[in-house]
């Protein structure tokens, strides 16, 4: 397979979930998730022969995308707030309603996390092995899950709490 397809078969399997990691940085802006996916498969391409291979291709991926939200978060010093028309959508029932309310709420909890923290946290919830996220962030399996644990018990609390 030449290097354009398999760069092209790459970014399709691969691009929905960093726009989705992304977005979640932006929490909620649409338009920066994607200049930050764009960012990431620029990455991709122009370092593709530095890829080692001693880690599957996707983990390689998501890493450039979190440092290059982690990265422009950092020098912008911007707090993003949550675009809530993201998340609102057209609720004709009160259990949308509801189910809607607890989404925003929990991207807004999201939101309060460290860097680190929400990193895992938005890989987890587009379902990256666990083993896959260690290796990301560059911990140990075991302190991944504990750290999962320590997440979700705080996210819980401040959906709970508002705090």
């Amino acid at each position: 397979m030449n290097i354009e397809k398999e760069f092209n078969q790459i970014y399709h399997d691969h691009a929905p979930k960093v726009f989705r990691l992304c977005l979640g940085y932006a929490s909620g802006d649409e338009d920066l998730a994607k200049e930050w996916q764009q960012e990431t498969f620029i990455r991709v391409w122009n370092h593709r022969e530095s890829f080692q291979s001693k880690s599957a291709i996707s983990t390689w991926i998501y890493r450039i995308a979190v440092n290059i939200c982690l990265s422009d978060l950092r020098k912008s010093k911007q707090h993003l707030h949550i675009n809530e028309s993201l998340l609102r959508t057209a609720a004709t029932t009160e259990e949308n309603d509801k189910q809607e309310f607890q989404i925003q709420k929990l991207y807004s909890c999201i939101h309060k996390l460290s860097p680190t923290n929400k990193a895992i946290i938005l890989l987890e919830l587009e379902d990256i092995p666990q083993a896959t996220i260690a290796e990301i962030q560059g911990m140990a399996y075991g302190s991944l899950r504990t750290r999962l644990n320590r997440i979700r018990q705080s996210l819980l609390k401040c959906i709970q709490d508002g705090k």
